[in-house]
């Protein structure tokens, strides 16, 4: 691997990847266990409280947030196994759009990265 990263810290930024990605698949989990309510065809039970109006719009809002946070953890599972295969395939710290190596320190503050600041920032500028 040429990229300047040293192989201790891809081992520790593999080590809390795995750690991230079991706490993710922990909170995925609890969000979409299943109860004797009903859920969605994603498995996200759809909570009971009560048939009180003030009971089922808060019965809506809290579907809606587990269905939002269950995209959220989803992406961000993706993102760490993107991540680990990089590792796997000694591409991790590599631009996806330039070659060119990723900072360490953009690395380490956001181990997904798969791209560089300067093309990251261009991307940004052109969305």
């Amino acid at each position: 691997m040429d990229q300047g990263l040293k192989q201790e810290t891809i081992k520790e930024i593999e080590k809390q990847l795995l750690s991230q990605k079991k706490q993710i698949l922990d909170d995925l989990s609890d969000l979409s266990h299943k109860d004797e309510h009903e859920s969605d065809d994603r498995g996200v039970s759809f909570p009971e409280y009560g048939d009180k109006p003030d009971e089922n719009a808060q019965e809506i809002s809290d579907y809606s947030t587990n269905v939002v946070t269950e995209k959220v953890l989803e992406k961000s599972l993706a993102d760490i196994d993107g991540a680990l295969n990089r590792i796997k395939a000694k591409t991790y710290g590599i631009c996806k759009y330039c070659g060119k190596p990723i900072a360490e320190r953009r690395l380490l503050a956001r181990p997904t990265a798969n791209s560089c600041i300067s093309c990251k920032t261009e991307l940004q500028e052109n969305e």
